[in-house]
Formats: structure tokens, sequence, C-alpha cells
């Protein structure tokens, strides 16, 4: 039978989070490790940090949640066979991690400094100092902003046919963009929808001659070019379609929908970074090495840094990834 050997003493080895942690914190007001932005990726991150004892501060944002707060439904999440809102999810995710020990402030943050450590991040005129950073702001659909538009996000508006297009069987929905991710929604929209119609403003096209051609060769795609969306129309139930108008002449018509879903492209939410960590073309953080970015303790999670899935799912994965990297990197740099 194998033996526990007993250990005292100077026989201890004092772990990173047992043996500077606290002295760090508490004589010289830095903070291991400071999560900007909340949604999946954060509340993750600040989750898997909080139970690693390194005491987070979150600032999550005056909207804290992310893009789920606008989702009504989610029943592609693992763990809710009923289903569950966005705003539920945020809600739960946030009280998950806070009680590990989760600080969440929500809080914008205006600007930051990485040109040297201890990083500082600027709140509200306030100076926070930290050892390391996640940044899981993620990215802003850009939306159309026609008229009742904000009424209806959620009611029958998404930007997210992955997300939500299994809601609209066999009904009527509508695409409003030009370019690849129009025609990949399109399509996809098809599995569940008994037609599609896909709008864009002009008659030229951004997308590749192989997905505009999919999307034309698709019998329940009907494309219409030089509309635009002017108002949307609803009743109590949701989403009735749309006043579309012609920007040639200024003529209008209705059109009928349940569904609508708008992919005119993302916004990822870096402007406050001022050009510290290296982006790409369109402003979403390039990670170099897993997770971390081109700035040595500064890690990134999330919408902010995928282009591709842009799924709760994966972005929660991600806030792990970046917690895990974070942590290993506490202890290998911070003595």
């Amino acid at each position: 039978m194998p033996t526990v050997e007993s250990v005292t003493g100077d026989d201890v080895k004092p772990t990173f989070k047992e043996s500077t942690r606290q002295h760090r914190i508490m004589s010289e007001g830095v903070r291991n490790v400071i999560i900007i932005g909340s949604g999946p990726a954060g509340y993750t991150a600040g989750l898997y940090t909080a139970r690693a004892m390194l005491e987070p501060l979150m600032f999550a944002g005056y909207m804290s949640g992310g893009q789920l707060m606008l989702t009504s439904d989610v029943e592609n999440f693992p763990g809710y066979p009923e289903g569950i809102t966005g705003p539920e999810m945020m809600m739960q995710l946030r009280q998950q991690a806070e009680r590990f020990g989760l600080e969440v402030h929500d809080k914008n943050v205006a600007r930051v400094d990485f040109s040297e450590r201890p990083f500082k991040v600027y709140v509200e005129g306030n100076e926070h100092l930290t050892h390391s950073v996640i940044i899981s702001t993620g990215a802003e659909a850009i939306w159309l902003d026609a008229e009742n538009e904000a009424e209806q996000k959620g009611r029958g508006i998404s930007t997210c046919a992955t997300c939500d297009g299994a809601f609209f069987k066999d009904e009527e929905v509508l695409v409003i963009g030009g370019g690849d991710s129009a025609m990949e929604e399109a399509t996809f929209l098809t599995r569940f929808a008994s037609k599609v119609t896909l709008l864009h403003r002009r008659d030229t096209w951004k997308a590749s001659k192989v997905m505009l051609e999919r999307a034309r060769n698709n019998e329940k795609i009907e494309i219409r070019p030089f509309r635009q969306v002017k108002s949307w129309l609803s009743d109590d139930n949701g989403l009735t379609g749309a006043l579309l108008e012609d920007p040639r002449d200024g003529s209008t018509e209705e059109i009928a929908a349940t569904g609508a879903f708008i992919a005119i492209g993302h916004k990822p939410i870096t402007a406050f970074l001022e050009g510290q960590v290296e982006t790409d073309d369109h402003g979403y953080i390039v990670n170099k090495d897993f997770s971390m970015t081109s700035v040595e303790g500064v890690f990134a999670a999330g919408d902010v840094v995928d282009t591709r899935y842009r799924q709760a799912i994966t972005a929660a994965g991600m806030g792990c990834m970046a917690a895990i990297d974070c942590e290993r990197w506490l202890e290998e740099n911070v003595h």
C-alpha cells in the first residue's frame, strides 16, 4: 500500500497564488487580471480566473452581456434542454462567476496604456493597474437603423441565421445584404423557411460569384435588388414585414415576413485600444500566441477575435482558453 509523505515548513513550496497574489494586490494596488468586456467570453474568463484565485476585476460595460442581451431565445447552447433567453443566460453566467469572486463593474473602459507593465486601464477618470488583461469586448452587428428597428430586435429581426433560423420553420423571411455573409445566411435559412427574399440596395454585389450563383440557383430564394428597408412593420406578436423603398426613385411597397436577418457586417469594439495591439484591416484583434495578443500579458477572446463562428459556445470556449493562458503567463512572468 503506498504511503503519503507529509511535508511541513520549508518543504512546502508556495504557489504563485499563495505567495504573491494577496501581497501584490493589497500593497501595490495592482490587480492580477482585469477583464474588459462581458458576454460569454468575458464571464467564462472571469469564472476561470476567479476559481484560480486571481481575484479578477471586470469592466463589463454600460450594456453588459453582449449581443445575447438582444436575443430572445437561445436553443443551441449545451445544457439548456428547454432553451433560455439571452438576458437570462447572461445573468446566470455572471452570477456563477461572481459566486467564485469575480468583481464586476458595469462601466466602460475609456482607454488603456499597454506601453509598460503594470498595464493601465482608465475608467471614468480613474486609473487601474494590472499585471494582465483579457479583452472580451465583442463585436457589434451593423444595423440598418430603419424606422421601428429597435423595437423589433429579438422579436423577429436578427443578425444571426445560425442562432435564430430554426425559429422560422415554414415561414417567409427576409435577408438584407449584398456580400458573402448575406448569401450564406440566405442559403442557410432555406433549411427552415418556406421562402427567403434577399434584399440589396443596388444591383452590384460584394459577394463572390460562387456564393451569388448558389443563392440565385436556390429555388427558395428570391433576389430583389434596388430595395432597402424604410421601416419595419409589426403587430402585438412581433414582425409582420417591411416597407421597402427603391433608392432610384423613392417609390415604396410593402412585403410580408415574420423574420428578417440583417447581414451587412459586424464591427469589433476595439476603438478604445487606439492601436496598441495588432488588429486586422477590419479592426479585429489578431492573436499571436494561442490567445495572447501582440502585447505579452494581454489576451483576447470571443467575437473581438472571431470573424468566423460568432457563437455563444465558441466565445465561452475562447474565454476559457484566455483565462488558462493568462494564469500560466502570470505564474511564469510575475514574481
